[in-house]
């Protein structure tokens, strides 16, 4: 019987859910394969010390990589509910994780104390498809923000956007953009959560293609919330951040990983 752990990914999905998996797989002691539904990303995987990745073109391929019997370990809204009920029929255990669960590395609550030598970073997220970033440079233009590259950028595109900004974070710099930014403006919901453990100022702004599933959690720790690019309340925010308190993040990962080790019998 053999682990896996499916996360979607993509071009248009971005990296949330990869990165939420890496935090959750790092913590727990088993032996378990990373399916994503990208082959990019499953061989970059090694970076992330996943040491076994696998990509998966379709959802519904899972299973000619896992076998009936097999655990798995679901982070996706691809599944439709028969499909879902299919999932918990064929693998012997199915743990499904939800949209808002939360699960941050320990290197982000490390870097607390770390010195914020960054004013102010942007990362709009590891996808834009639409190049709907460059559709809305003036909602950032006016405060020169170092500019945190995503993994799905078009060559082009990046170039584009490495000329215009040229402060900027390589797809690879990440971690470092997270623990020495002191305000981070970003559409990910996972670097928002980063940011705040690692002592920053994250400012949440809502894009129409991604999900509001972590309103109610980042209302509960006091994270300004923007929607449609409203450059004249990202200002206000940005003047007014210092008086913002910020709820202290806590480490919430051993939540899943203690629930799949209950479902998993491994205590």
């Amino acid at each position: 019987m053999k682990t896996y752990y499916y996360a979607h990914t993509g071009h248009r999905i971005g990296l949330d859910r990869f990165r939420r998996a890496v935090a959750i797989l790092n913590e727990l002691d088993l032996d378990i394969t990373l399916l994503t539904s990208d082959y990019r990303i499953a061989q970059a995987a090694r970076d992330f010390g996943i040491e076994k990745s696998v990509g998966v073109d379709v959802v519904r391929n899972i299973p000619q990589i896992a076998h009936n019997g097999d655990r798995l370990i679901f982070d996706s809204d691809e599944a439709n509910p028969i499909m879902l009920e299919d999932m918990k029929q064929y693998f012997s255990t199915f743990i499904h994780i939800k949209n808002d669960t939360v699960a941050i590395e320990p290197k982000f609550f490390d870097a607390k104390s770390q010195e914020k030598r960054v004013k102010i970073s942007y990362f709009f997220g590891d996808d834009d498809y639409e190049k709907d970033l460059e559709k809305h440079f003036d909602f950032i233009e006016d405060i020169n923000p170092h500019l945190q590259l995503g993994f799905y950028y078009f060559l082009d595109y990046e170039d584009m956007l490495k000329e215009k900004f040229v402060n900027h974070f390589e797809f690879e710099e990440y971690d470092e953009m997270i623990m020495s930014s002191e305000i981070l403006i970003t559409c990910s919901p996972q670097a928002v959560l980063d940011s705040l453990a690692s002592g920053g100022k994250p400012i949440y702004v809502q894009r129409e293609d991604y999900t509001q599933d972590f309103h109610e959690l980042f209302n509960e720790l006091n994270i300004p919330i923007i929607y449609n690019y409203e450059k004249n309340h990202l200002k206000v925010i940005i003047k007014t951040i210092n008086d913002n308190n910020y709820v202290e993040m806590t480490q919430k990962t051993n939540k899943i990983v203690n629930l799949v080790a209950e479902k998993f019998d491994l205590n």
